[in-house]
């Protein structure tokens, strides 16, 4: 039997030179845009900031940081909106050498009180918009003096309140950075919590430089003359790199939204920014499709684009490329490896699966006994390379389940094609056994979007009289509507493209599905609602 292991694809086609023992990533983009002092780095809601304008405001940080009282390796939370401020606070805080939490800003005060607990946060700095779950999140956790920055602060914010813009203007610029090792605790990225408690996922200074040495510049080919424009928020790990890794490495301009990325929000930026490279999720590639304010080709400038979070339906890929005539580069990543490891290529797409492996990381498929699966079946997602985590903060368990030496066990589970693509079989947890063999939702789910009537589709497994059926969600199209003749054409419809056992034994029509902030079906809760 083959292990499925590419090693011939994962190797860099020219080596990749590791960063010095001693890096500090701040540092490092700023001395690479040294010689764009007057370019434009960030525009967002409110202007546009130059490299030269960045850099000096995050090294203002960096000394507002120390004035504070905090040292290296102290944690610092991050609730904020996608605006320059977050950058700059990011940037700042590696270049002091404390160690930026960013946190999702879409939670509730109980999940910033586990945050803020849980990481020893000496500082907190949130958006003015965010700031009553932040404020009642400090009132409620226990901690020692956690310090309150409000950024981008109203008129009607408590004159009490510390203004992160005001500190920065008030500070001088450190003139020196943190003298960080490569191998160093530079941030923290919480993962989305699904299955209890989100993990404080631990990276390096050097992690950030390997994703845009590996992924951005030989599979995006991402240069200085891009504008880009991610719809996933910096909070997320995609985010983090479409939105700062990747441009700061190469010198080109972001746009970034502080508002929901929704269809009409994406249109609005794409025709007035022109960005050339979009980050989205397939989702928000499915309603841009059907928006009666989908714009024209020639009222965009996209040239590649990039899909992660779930799987890329083939249907949605290829309207996408009929309609703009730019390819989506499928791939997947995680929390814990940073980006994305897995993605198709430019010139090479093939719509309906994530692709090979990225060169410098190398990709197995394991049974459940840890051996080898052949070409065609499905198996368990392992990765290597040099982006991972170090561990889960203050989670052994946990840690010890997923980082297996050089590996790290991802939780999805894969099949590999003959001629080497990987096509995404869902989450190990949400496999389905059904009349004794077992059923990928995702595979379900794939077909049914692909009839005329659906928009969306969720598959989940649903226990009657001891036995687990199939029960499908469907969202519909504008101009269809929800009826029983439908319901048995979807039945149908999958019974003709699939093995007869994978079809769905229940249609339920719903008006939108559960998601996570980043895009992922949230397929627990309609478990919850069966």
């Amino acid at each position: 039997m083959e292990a499925l292991l590419d090693t011939a694809a994962s190797q860099p086609a020219a080596p990749v030179t590791p960063p010095p023992p001693l890096f500090n990533f701040a540092a490092h983009v700023f001395a690479l845009n040294e010689a764009r002092a007057g370019k434009i780095a960030y525009i967002d809601d409110t202007g546009t900031t130059t490299y030269a304008e960045l850099e000096q405001r995050a090294r203002r940080f960096a000394t507002v940081l120390r004035t504070l009282g905090m040292h290296p390796e102290e944690r610092v939370l991050l609730v904020m909106l996608d605006t320059v401020a977050l950058p700059t606070a990011f940037l700042g805080a590696l270049y002091a050498g404390v160690v930026p939490v960013v946190a999702n800003t879409l939670l509730t005060a109980a999940d910033y009180v586990y945050m803020l607990t849980h990481s020893h946060a000496r500082a907190v700095i949130a958006s003015d918009a965010l700031l009553a779950n932040v404020t009642q999140a400090l009132d409620t956790a226990e901690h020692d003096g956690c310090q309150l920055i409000v950024s981008q602060a109203s008129a009607d914010a408590s004159p009490a309140a510390r203004r992160l813009e005001q500190l920065i203007d008030a500070a001088a610029p450190a003139v020196k950075g943190c003298a960080s090792s490569c191998d160093d605790i530079a941030f923290w990225l919480y993962s989305s919590g699904s299955t209890g408690k989100p993990k404080g996922t631990v990276h390096t200074h050097a992690n950030l430089y390997w994703t845009a040495e590996l992924y951005a510049k030989p599979v995006l080919g991402i240069a200085e003359d891009d504008v880009v424009f991610s719809a996933a928020k910096l909070f997320f790990a995609y985010g983090l790199g479409n939105a700062l890794t990747f441009p700061l490495s190469v010198g080109a301009t972001t746009v970034l939204m502080a508002e929901r990325p929704t269809a009409d929000a994406i249109f609005a930026r794409l025709v007035r920014h022109r960005p050339t490279v979009f980050y989205g999720v397939p989702t928000l590639y499915a309603s841009m499709l059907v928006s009666p304010n989908l714009p024209a080709r020639a009222d965009v400038a996209i040239r590649v684009c990039a899909s992660a979070g779930e799987a890329l339906p083939r249907e949605i890929g290829e309207r996408f490329t009929a309609h703009f005539g730019a390819e989506i580069l499928d791939g997947i990543g995680s929390t814990e490896m940073l980006h994305i490891f897995l993605s198709n290529r430019a010139g090479a797409v093939e719509y309906g699966t994530t692709g090979r492996p990225v060169p410098g990381y190398e990709v197995e498929l394991r049974d459940e006994a840890g051996g080898p699966v052949p070409d065609g079946e499905v198996g368990d997602l392992y990765i290597k390379g040099p982006s991972a985590a170090l561990m889960y903060w203050s989670n052994r368990e946990k840690s010890r389940a997923t980082f297996l030496g050089e590996w790290i066990r991802s939780g999805d589970k894969y099949r590999r094609l003959a001629n080497g693509c990987y096509v995404y079989a869902g989450r190990s947890d949400d496999m389905l056994k059904v009349s004794g063999q077992y059923v990928s939702p995702v595979e379900v789910e794939m077909v049914l979007v692909q009839h005329d009537a659906v928009l969306e589709a969720a598959v989940v497994g649903v226990e009657h009289a001891g036995l687990v059926k199939t029960r499908a969600f469907i969202v519909l199209k504008q101009d269809f509507a929800p009826s029983e003749i439908l319901a048995q054409e979807l039945k149908a419809f999958v019974k003709d493209r699939l093995a007869p056992h994978k079809y769905p034994r229940d249609i339920v029509f719903v008006d939108d599905l559960p998601k996570t902030a980043t895009g992922k079906i949230q397929r627990f809760k309609l478990r919850e609602q069966s």
